[in-house]
């Protein structure tokens, strides 16, 4: 009886061990990161660039991927605290610790149109009058068609 009980053990065992094998070996699977660059000419904002209050500016980013891009955005949010992104390379000097009386935060996403490996971010943006100047952070981000991101921070000022 007990050797019944083994076998129906190690056959269980084994169905199970078979059953929970993937049969998809795809060459297909997405496992790069898209990337994005503000390193070339048309790029904007370069760290460390001031912007002036009131004025319109273009904000551009070239992001490519393997298969397919599926959207992206523009986050800017004031750094009066001096925090970081961990991917920031160039840090430019910071004014003085402040407190936020009426900081620019902007943050939009966009989709990008279907079977695009590259595409540039274009974006129009007039600086509001009325906001803080400082230091701030431009932060770019894109999102490939299997959810894969990659990011970018920039250190920028706004200035009068």
């Amino acid at each position: 009886m007990k050797f019944i009980s083994k076998y129906n053990y190690l056959s269980i065992l084994f169905v199970l061990i078979l059953a929970s094998c993937s049969g998809d070996d795809s060459a297909n699977k997405d496992e790069e990161k898209p990337t994005i660059s503000i390193n070339y000419t048309e790029g904007f904002p370069q760290a460390c660039t001031a912007l002036v209050k009131g004025e319109t500016y273009t904000f551009k980013a070239m992001v490519t991927d393997n298969l397919a891009l599926a959207a992206y955005s523009l986050d800017i949010h004031h750094n009066f605290d001096h925090h970081t992104h961990d991917d920031q390379e160039e840090t430019c000097d910071l004014g003085d610790v402040k407190a936020a009386v009426n900081p620019f935060i902007y943050v939009e996403n966009f989709t990008i149109e279907e079977g695009l490996t590259s595409y540039e971010i274009n974006i129009s943006l007039t600086i509001p009058g009325d906001i803080d100047t400082g230091d701030y952070h431009c932060a770019y981000s894109v999102t490939d068609l299997t959810g894969w991101q990659a990011r970018t921070s920039i250190d920028i000022k706004i200035i009068e």
